[in-house]
């Protein structure tokens, strides 16, 4: 239990540190690819995929990790994943994205967080028993891409380094723009840690190797799987409700961890305040928590569970989910951002 605890905490909280100063928001990753043609964080997604396929297969052929990829429920990949896209621009940042906000002091992020645990639970209760049996009856029997098309999965892994290689090469060619900035107040290693803006792709690479640290981590407490935010939230108020320790287990100390590396992050870098939310970030808040929870229960997985470490294992589940998780942040976002835009200018020019 000791073991659990310590790893768990410690591995979560390097990520949530990462991800805090980082600003690793896939949520607004994948609305800029719509809105402002901008595809730098999916290459950041890309480069931390790479490194933890690379660094995952490698322990599973050194037979330190086991992994069975199982079969692929279609069905609830596609329609989960899209609700979860949805979701996750009216919350305002993806599972891990509204734990690490939550450790920032953001009230939204926190009614956001209540809602996607809460609907995560009852996806995992008796009551939705009938709807979870449904989906697992839509299922194919490989999950597994080089199973499916009888490779060997290190050419696959190799085509995606080469190709998140290029896309890295392509874009850090591009001019670079001057940004206005204050003079530093802090020097040397506290600087880098707590004022420096990291760029993107340094950390992806930083969470691609806490991605691949955390199969070993968990794997030695009984727990076959890397990273995973949905199940272990569920987890946790699953837990304050039954009071039973099987719902104990190392993601739930994982995500605390996450919340922890944040709050610290937070605190030392001086952007830790506790801020309200209005009425209608509030009722946003609930509504993209609700439609987090149910759509990463559909879907088996969140933007992590799914779009960075299921891809990562080269499984249909993962790639499918990530691409109608995007479809699912792009159709919000027309309707949050664009449409909106659009009626204004439409408005003006009428004036």
């Amino acid at each position: 239990m000791l073991q659990m605890i310590l790893t768990g905490l410690v591995c979560g909280g390097l990520l949530g540190f990462v991800m805090q100063r980082g600003r690793f928001c896939l949520t607004g990753g994948f609305r800029d690819m719509y809105i402002a043609k901008n595809n730098r964080m999916f290459y950041a997604l890309l480069i931390a995929i790479a490194i933890q396929s690379v660094g995952v297969f490698a322990m599973i052929q050194a037979g330190i990790v086991r992994y069975d990829a199982g079969a692929f429920p279609w069905l609830g990949t596609v329609v989960g994943g899209y609700i979860f896209g949805l979701g996750i621009v009216f919350a305002g940042g993806c599972a891990t994205g509204t734990w690490y906000r939550a450790g920032e002091g953001l009230i939204g992020s926190w009614i956001a967080l209540f809602t996607y645990m809460l609907m995560s639970a009852i996806m995992r209760s008796p009551h939705a028993a009938g709807l979870n049996e449904t989906l697992k009856h839509y299922s194919t029997a490989h999950n597994s891409i080089p199973e499916t098309f009888s490779l060997p999965a290190w050419p696959l892994i190799v085509l995606l380094v080469a190709v998140t290689l290029w896309l890295v090469r392509k874009e850090l060619a591009k001019p670079k723009l001057k940004v206005a900035s204050l003079p530093p107040r802090r020097t040397g290693l506290a600087h880098i840690l707590f004022e420096k803006r990291w760029h993107p792709f340094v950390t992806a690479i930083l969470i691609g190797l806490i991605a691949t640290l955390a199969w070993p981590l968990s794997e030695a407490t009984g727990r076959l799987f890397g990273l995973g935010i949905t199940s272990p939230t569920a987890n946790i108020l699953q837990y304050l409700v039954v009071g039973d320790s099987k719902y104990i287990n190392w993601g739930v100390f994982l995500v605390l961890g996450i919340f922890l590396g944040s709050y610290i992050a937070a605190k030392a870098s001086r952007e830790f305040r506790v801020r309200a939310a209005d009425a209608t970030t509030t009722l946003r808040s609930v509504a993209g928590g609700l439609l987090m929870g149910f759509g990463a229960s559909m879907a088996g997985g969140c933007s992590i569970g799914n779009g960075l470490v299921m891809t990562a294992m080269l499984t249909w589940q993962g790639w499918i989910g990530l691409v109608f998780m995007i479809f699912g942040v792009w159709t919000a976002s027309w309707f949050l951002f664009i449409r909106p835009q659009r009626k204004a200018k439409l408005t003006a020019a009428a004036v």
